[in-house]
């Protein structure tokens, strides 16, 4: 560019014509550059101390510059202003505050000035050609574009999309797929930012989107709404499971995304390297969906806990292998798809687990009822399993198991009260032992026997509590009160309270900070209906 500074005028917009062609940004962008390039060298002329403009005509390209001095009563600075005796020689209705232009005679740049000014019109040039770039792909995030490989840098993949540069990092590349220069490759464009080194547009071939959009080019049914994917869950370049679900009864989503002989899911594992696809039928009802989500294994029973999303699902003993999947990678993909953490056991461990459940009942009324083993058995297999459910259950319930009369019933609903009173007092001293102070005992939700836990793990002041998460409490795993039917949301919302309690949070911050997951939950519905 450093034949601006040296070309006629015509040529001066014929130049900037084609800049603004090869950049495809704005030619105005373009002669603006140049007048501040040629701005910047005039200062250096005639000083930098004075105000200079530089004006290019449009139509014919001469060149004019002016110093702009202000009009004063007493001049201190000649270099910007000039008194109004001065000023009215040129301007005779010039007034105090006035601002004039005084034009300077025209001048031959020099080596450094011409330098200069060629590097003013190409910063000016690239900040153009960044904002263009940052304009014309950030409302593409969520599209999949096809670029040319430029180079690979430490597993990071650079790719051509044209008018700007893509990059792939490491990590969205697919495992073991090899990246060759010059070669077209398609990705998600997942996110794209303003960076200081310009426009950054941030690429993926690994995030299970991009599986999405490849089906719907694959699929029409999927384009014209027919059908409608659901979910996605990806191993990346090993195995994935897709959800699908049709709008038009007559209309098959799993075979419609097949493909006749597989052709249009077999488009897509070639584009994903070979990747495994499992195509499902997606179900409102989770049971349902799980039961297909973990194809193809055969599931023989499930149980739903919906207060913590966890499914217990029960499959045949040599089906378990085939469930769990290799490194438990299909157990992992039907848990992503579903949303649910699934929990899988064969037939003859949930057997054992029952039993050992029905004998610890037994032998819990035994002891807490002071009555026979039978008696006992026969309360956990009408589905009695704590003291709770026997003291305050309604006494029809009870006088409807056979052999149980009126009398039977007043007297074992009055033993289970006394037993969870004693039970009570021996697990309030026992948190008084403890330290459990008084503050956390308040706290509604929890029980005497859930204090005993609490401070048997070192939980003993509000503050104590309020450092909690609700996982810590009801994993099943590790949980403190896992083996108490607690829901989390329940103990969330009881753990920020206590925050509030404590000055951790002010009422107002807890507000906001609900007001925010309730926007973001109903903005996620719309989405899913949309």
């Amino acid at each position: 560019m450093a034949t601006v500074v040296g070309a006629n005028r015509l040529e001066l917009l014929q130049i900037s014509e084609a800049v603004a062609r090869e950049k495809s940004i704005d030619k105005e962008i373009v002669i603006e550059a140049m007048e501040e390039a040629i701005q910047k060298a005039a200062r250096a002329r005639y000083g930098a101390e004075n105000e200079i403009n530089a004006q290019i005509d449009r139509v014919n390209g001469d060149i004019r510059l002016f110093r702009i001095l202000e009009v004063v009563e007493n001049v201190e600075n000649p270099a910007v202003e000039t008194d109004l005796k001065s000023a009215r020689l040129d301007k005779p209705d010039a007034e105090i505050g006035d601002f004039i232009a005084d034009p300077l005679p025209p001048m031959d740049f020099g080596r450094i000035a011409a330098q200069t000014a060629k590097q003013v019109i190409v910063q000016k040039v690239r900040d153009a050609e960044r904002d263009r770039q940052y304009e014309e792909y950030k409302d593409k995030v969520g599209e999949v574009i096809t670029g040319v490989i430029k180079r690979v840098e430490y597993g990071n993949v650079v790719v051509d999309l044209g008018r700007a540069e893509g990059v792939i990092r490491r990590d969205q590349v697919i495992p073991r797929e090899h990246m060759r220069q010059n070669e077209r490759v398609r990705a998600y464009i997942k996110d794209v930012r303003r960076e200081n080194r310009g426009p950054q547009i941030f690429l993926s071939r690994t995030t299970p989107e991009f599986m999405a959009k490849m089906f719907e080019a694959e699929v029409p049914e999927i384009y014209d709404g027919i059908i409608e994917i659901k979910a996605v869950a990806r191993d990346p370049g090993s195995r994935a499971k897709i959800a699908v679900t049709s709008n038009d009864g007559s209309v098959d989503p799993v075979g419609a995304c097949v493909g006749m002989r597989g052709s249009r899911v077999q488009a897509v594992v070639s584009e994903l390297q070979g990747e495994k696809i499992d195509i499902i039928q997606w179900s409102p009802d989770p049971a349902t969906f799980i039961v297909n989500a973990l194809a193809p294994a055969e599931v023989a029973k499930v149980v739903l806990d919906e207060d913590n999303n966890r499914i217990e699902v029960v499959v045949p003993d040599e089906q378990l292998s085939l469930a769990i999947g290799r490194r438990g990678q299909n157990v992992r993909l039907a848990s992503q798809l579903a949303g649910w953490t699934i929990d899988i056991m064969t037939e003859a461990e949930e057997s054992e687990r029952r039993q050992e459940e029905f004998v610890a009942a037994s032998k819990m009324f035994v002891e807490a009822l002071d009555v026979d083993e039978t008696l006992a058995q026969l309360l956990v297999a009408e589905g009695f399993s704590d003291l709770e459910e026997v003291a305050y259950v309604a006494p029809e319930e009870l006088a409807s198991i056979e052999g149980f009369d009126e009398g039977l019933v007043g007297e074992l609903q009055q033993r289970a009260e006394e037993a969870l009173d004693r039970k009570n007092r021996e697990a309030e001293e026992k948190r008084k032992e403890l330290g459990v102070s008084d503050d956390v005992a308040a706290i509604d939700m929890l029980t005497p026997p859930m204090l005993v836990l609490l401070g048997e793990e070192g939980i003993k002041t509000l503050e104590d509590f309020a450092g909690l998460t609700a996982d810590e409490l009801t994993s099943k795993e590790d949980g403190i009160l896992k083996s108490f039917s607690l829901v989390n949301d329940d103990l969330t919302d009881l753990i920020m309270q206590t925050r509030v309690k404590v000055g951790w949070l002010t009422q107002e911050e807890l507000d906001a900070i609900n007001a925010g997951e309730e926007e973001g939950a109903e903005g996620e519905a719309t989405e899913g209906e949309a």
